[in-house]
């Protein structure tokens, strides 16, 4: 085995979470900042939380309300037509005069 092409390794390297817990592991680096922990994280916590860094999930939403809005128009039209045409449909049809024989 080569010697001196490891990584040095650290017994108490720092994890900082961008919600302020520090935890305390090995690892080749001495300081390393994550977004997301155990202490912070829906699974763990139990909190429904939405993680959004780039706002996708916002235009998310977005999309589908606007998608929704376009189908509740788009039944409320076809209900309209649907309507017109039982209208149409109850009217007796005109009859003809009978012929006297």
């Amino acid at each position: 085995m080569k010697k001196d092409i490891h990584p040095k390794y650290n017994d108490e390297a720092e994890i900082k979470c961008s919600c302020g817990n520090v935890i305390k592991a090995g690892s080749t680096l001495k300081n390393k900042d994550i977004e997301i922990c155990s202490a912070c994280h829906p699974f763990y916590t139990g909190k429904k939380k939405l993680v959004d860094s780039t706002g996708r999930v916002d235009r998310f939403k977005q999309r589908m309300e606007k998608f929704s809005a376009i189908e509740k128009n788009k039944q409320t039209e076809k209900k309209k037509q649907v309507a017109a045409k039982k209208e149409t449909e109850k009217k007796p049809p005109e009859t003809k005069a009978t012929e006297k024989k």
